[in-house]
């Protein structure tokens, strides 16, 4: 049975939700950097968040992805999605309900393939919002393509040495932790010959060569990191998992990861295009409101639409997700809303920052840091056209080839086995198409 309603009960908390994110939350993009989100050692920012994530405790709606016995909500894909998209309307909001990137995935692998000790030193005051983390897989020379990877741990008889580069790993400066992704043995392929390792930042050999930002913001305010490894002394009790699992391993925080930004690129869109009506319903210009001009009105009818499908797609991988209970067979839906999220908020990002004129384009709006968001979402785990491809090929694995000379739709052969299947009824008078033998009416 189809049904589109939600559960009373669950209904009452997305409206706790969207209220206190509105009030309480969506204030503090005007107040700090989007970035600042991560730094712990903001005072400021530290005092006005710790009350808030007080009261999300208190509704039992903290870090709601993990399972109840590692102190979350143990929601599953549909539910979350539902929450994400009011989450995504404030960059601060994930944070403040445990469920920021890439924490949010970091936690996730922690508590599959973590060690009690590795759980205990990372995972617990991860997941209590003491510290935050990094997974660093990107390299300078090559992006995120894994065939060329350079940054190697080799094993020693006491552990590993790692050396190498990692280019923008996301919040290595205000990062306890990061979690490596490297080359352990280049004697097979590297889907089987790579590793994770955690590797605490202060551990001596590891290097900041700078911290890169985001285009508009302040040198200073940068918070991806170059890093370089300079002969890094590891224990096995850094790696994380076994040898060579790196892939199997990435593949567990990847397609929920996905699928969470894709859920909240939804609530940030919504954002850009309430802000695009309410400019259209209160600029006057040429004697009458934008709202009035037929061009605006097909605008914010495309807005609408773009986003209405894109999220009931959002929301139709998340149910898939929950019913099938494995990622690998919503691979294409996956693929799809990763696509579709940087295509929709740049182009409704877009929209608002045309109809509000020079004020859009200025450092007063927020559109600014919404537009490169949606073209960040085009890169982050994985260019769109990486997904593109994945898609494609999983939508052409489900359609055969016709074994004859002409396409299984082709009306003439279409007609010929219609014709032989029905021989009896065309047997009577009446109209057909011309391919068809028998009396014409």
């Amino acid at each position: 049975m189809w049904n589109f309603e939600t559960e009373p009960e669950f209904q009452r908390k997305l409206d706790w939700i969207e209220t206190f994110v509105r009030e309480q939350i969506e204030p503090l993009d005007y107040l700090f950097p989007k970035d600042e989100t991560y730094n712990t050692r903001n005072e400021a920012m530290m005092s006005i968040m710790a009350p808030l994530k007080a009261e999300v405790r208190a509704q039992g709606l903290w870090a709601c992805h993990l399972p109840p016995s590692m102190g979350g909500g143990g929601w599953g894909q549909l539910k979350l999605a539902l929450m994400n998209e009011i989450l995504g309307r404030s960059f601060f909001a994930p944070t403040i309900f445990g469920t920021a990137a890439p924490d949010t995935g970091n936690a996730e692998i922690l508590a599959h393939f973590g060690t009690p000790a590795q759980k205990a030193q990372y995972l617990k005051p991860l997941m209590d919002g003491e510290i935050v983390s990094c997974f660093s897989m990107t390299e300078p020379q090559g992006g995120a393509d894994p065939n060329v990877f350079t940054c190697r741990a080799d094993q020693t008889a006491t552990g590993w040495v790692l050396h190498g580069e990692k280019w923008f790993a996301s919040n290595a400066r205000w990062a306890d932790f990061l979690i490596v992704m490297v080359v352990t043995d280049t004697t097979t392929a590297i889907h089987h010959g790579a590793s994770m390792f955690i590797v605490p930042t202060h551990t001596p050999g590891v290097e900041f060569v700078r911290n890169s930002g985001m285009a508009f913001e302040h040198p200073e305010h940068g918070a991806h990191a170059y890093l370089r490894f300079n002969d890094v002394q590891l224990t096995n009790d850094n790696l994380l998992g076994k040898p060579g699992e790196a892939f199997k391993i990435a593949q567990t925080r990847l397609g929920g990861g996905r699928v969470h930004h894709a859920m909240r690129t939804v609530g940030l869109a919504r954002r850009a295009f309430d802000a695009l009506c309410e400019r259209a319903q209160s600029r006057y210009t040429q004697g009458s409101r934008l709202a009035d001009k037929q061009l605006v009105q097909d605008t914010i009818a495309e807005a609408w639409m773009q986003l209405e499908q894109f999220r009931l797609l959002v929301i139709q991988t998340a149910w898939k997700i929950d019913k099938l209970n494995d990622y690998k067979q919503v691979r294409g839906d996956i693929a799809a809303v990763k696509v579709l999220s940087e295509r929709v908020m740049v182009d409704i990002a877009s929209k608002a920052i045309h109809l509000h004129g020079a004020l859009g384009i200025s450092n007063e709006m927020l559109f600014g840091e919404w537009l490169l968001w949606g073209h960040a979402l085009g890169l982050a785990d994985g260019p769109s056209e990486v997904h593109k491809l994945t898609l494609a090929k999983q939508l052409l694995r489900a359609h055969p080839t016709t074994p004859d000379l002409f396409p299984s739709q082709h009306i003439p052969s279409g007609a010929a086995r219609a014709a032989e299947k029905y021989a009896e009824h065309l047997r009577l008078p009446g109209h057909r198409r011309g391919w068809v033998p028998g009396e014409q009416a």
